[in-house]
């Protein structure tokens, strides 16, 4: 594995080193099968989020912290953030970077086995053009996974889908990145590993993106993921994922997407079958009016032995998972950079696989959440 991720990552910078340069003045901008451009007034911007939330469980166990499987929006009856974001990004057409940290619930959630000195890094990186259309990027980034990112205002819906919550939100490694056309990007990368920081082991992952766009309605994702994701002490135990996913503007005011991630990974017991894990997604959103929308989504996940979902007591931890959960989503947006969010939310599976607040094993679970989202 060792070897195959540095030839990956040899093969990629050898690209760039002997692909032909079109000349370009140092700071202009050039874009996907276009001449340079115009240099922007200021490659230098600032960028910021906050996300505050207040949300209440209808069932589940007396304590604030919702299930395990939850990190974005995760504590119930609290008025708190789940996130608060502030940053610089640096873009010249020809040299990129930026620097972001960040603080909140879904931050403590989703960071707690980084180092602490890292965990408040929302991302850091430094790239640049090694040719025409072409970047390369090396630091923490966003994940090349998933149709959900960390920022809910992005997001069709308040909450993230458990496909979502269970991959990476990001990442650490090198990213090659080729725009071959207006319609068609590829994406090629060498990880520390599966949504880590620092390294765990003395293995690198490797993942690939494409994102083709036929029409301005239509976007096609396939998303790859290949990695050892075991402490160095442990066995290795090897793990495949893919995830792919599909959005369409249908029309002015209704759009669909539909999302499916399936992946793979080897039991520590040599010659034993792999546990296998698959979810799908379906969005619906709707404009009721110039500026308020409605989001339903439909959703399952299963897991064999619960591998990837990490926290589901009162369950064994080598029982299947096997959920599904349904939402509905409703949208005020009263200025273009702030959004009032209300959403409802219930999870349903045929054997018990939380505890509710009279301490006894339950097969569903349901809460409420709300949020005002502002960006800058």
């Amino acid at each position: 594995m060792k070897s195959t991720c540095l030839l990956a990552f040899g093969l990629l910078c050898s690209a760039a080193a002997t692909a032909q340069i079109t000349p370009v003045a140092a700071d202009s901008v050039v874009t996907p099968a276009e001449a340079p451009a115009t240099p922007p007034a200021n490659p230098l911007t600032t960028y910021g989020f906050v996300d505050g939330y207040y949300g209440y469980d209808l069932k589940h166990t007396a304590t604030n912290d919702r299930p395990g499987f939850l990190y974005s929006h995760d504590r119930q009856n609290e008025f708190t953030v789940n996130n608060a974001i502030l940053g610089l990004r640096y873009d010249n057409g020809q040299v990129r970077g930026a620097l972001g940290l960040h603080a909140g619930t879904y931050v403590s959630a989703n960071y707690a086995a980084e180092d602490p000195v890292l965990r408040h890094i929302y991302e850091a990186y430094a790239g640049f053009r090694p040719f025409q259309k072409a970047w390369l990027d090396v630091g923490i980034f966003g994940s090349h996974i998933g149709f959900e990112s960390a920022i809910s205002k992005d997001n069709w819906t308040l909450t993230r889908s458990m496909m979502a919550e269970n991959s990476p939100y990001y990442e650490a490694g090198a990213r090659f990145t080729y725009e071959v056309d207006p319609k068609l990007t590829l994406t090629a990368l060498v990880l520390n590993g599966w949504q880590n920081i620092r390294e765990t082991n003395q293995k690198k992952a490797v993942g690939t993106q494409i994102q083709w766009k036929p029409t301005e309605k239509l976007l096609i994702n396939s998303s790859t993921f290949y990695g050892n994701e075991q402490p160095q002490s442990l066995q290795k135990r090897r793990r495949y994922f893919h995830d792919f996913y599909v959005s369409y503007a249908a029309t002015k005011r209704l759009s669909v997407a539909g999302v499916f991630d399936v992946g793979k990974q080897e039991q520590a017991a040599h010659g034993s079958k792999a546990d296998t894990w698959h979810t799908g997604a379906a969005f619906v959103r709707y404009k009721l009016a110039d500026k308020w929308s409605a989001t339903a989504r439909a959703e399952y996940y299963n897991a064999d032995h619960g591998v990837i979902i990490y926290s589901i007591s009162p369950v064994p931890t080598d029982a299947d998972f096997k959920v599904k959960a349904a939402s509905l989503n409703l949208d005020y947006l009263p200025t273009s950079n702030v959004v009032f969010r209300v959403e409802g939310r219930v999870f349903h599976s045929g054997q018990d696989f939380l505890t509710d607040r009279n301490g006894q094993p339950t097969s569903s679970y349901g809460n409420l959440t709300s949020s005002i989202a502002l960006s800058f």
